[in-house]
């Protein structure tokens, strides 16, 4: 064989190889938060598959936010490839600590969520600008016979509190299925975030009522966020309002 055709072969197995590479997309990983649940995701995982991504809804516990991270960790640890953590309210706090140690995570997006500086807790921050209003919708604590209680949003008052953009009878559904969430994962301090040293990308609505759209906002300017889309209107679950908007700054963060 020439030596010009052993270049041609080279050349021709190094293309191919770059091609591959560049066809590899990253896993998305969706975390939920508090008073909601994997299905949450849905509107946003159909629009991540049709465009071609791998996505996987993590059953969040919210038991706290060391052991919440912990589980997300061994998630991400068992995945081949690039990695692009979500979370969602709570799941913020849990992707900042759970992306640590990880090469693969290449970045983060905050979809209404938590993104704690070490030693902050979510109670914390919500409490840290005027607006919220989720301490007037929670429904008597259910005491737990290991310790601690369980905190729910009265289902009564769920849709105006946490979806009201959603269609009242989805949101009757959602609060039926709400999954609840220990005090002590509220007020749990975070470790150092991941967002000091990944790029970050924030969504959420400026009608948010959980947390406030200032809050929201202090915390993505704090982490630098790479961009940052604010939703009109849009409830504290916009990724169930607006999963459109919400999956196409996945797909940014994702590239």
């Amino acid at each position: 064989m020439s030596n010009f055709a052993v270049t041609a072969v080279v050349a021709s197995a190094l293309f191919s190889g770059i091609a591959v590479a560049q066809q590899v997309k990253p896993t998305i990983v969706l975390v939920h938060g508090a008073f909601a649940d994997s299905s949450s995701w849905n509107g946003v995982i159909a629009q991540l598959q049709q465009d071609g991504y791998k996505a996987v809804a993590v059953a969040n516990p919210l038991r706290s936010v060391s052991s919440d991270a912990r589980l997300v960790s061994d998630v991400v640890e068992g995945i081949e490839g690039p990695v692009v953590l979500v979370g969602h309210s709570y799941g913020g706090q849990v992707i900042s600590n759970a992306a640590n140690g990880h090469d693969n995570v290449k970045s983060l997006v905050y979809v209404a969520a938590f993104a704690p500086d070490a030693g902050e807790a979510a109670a914390d921050l919500a409490g840290k600008f005027p607006g919220g209003t989720l301490g007037e919708a929670l429904a008597p604590p259910v005491k737990l016979s290991g310790g601690g209680v369980d905190l729910y949003i009265d289902q009564a008052k769920f849709h105006e509190q946490f979806a009201h953009d959603v269609p009242a009878e989805a949101a009757t559904l959602m609060a039926v299925g709400q999954r609840p969430i220990t005090e002590a994962a509220l007020t749990e301090k975070s470790g150092d975030p991941a967002w000091k040293s990944l790029p970050s990308y924030f969504v959420y609505g400026d009608g948010d009522k959980n947390i406030p759209a200032k809050a929201l906002g202090f915390m993505a300017d704090r982490a630098g966020s790479k961009r940052t889309v604010v939703v009109e209107g849009a409830s504290h679950v916009v990724m169930v309002s607006k999963p459109e908007v919400v999956a196409d700054l996945i797909e940014e963060a994702a590239k």
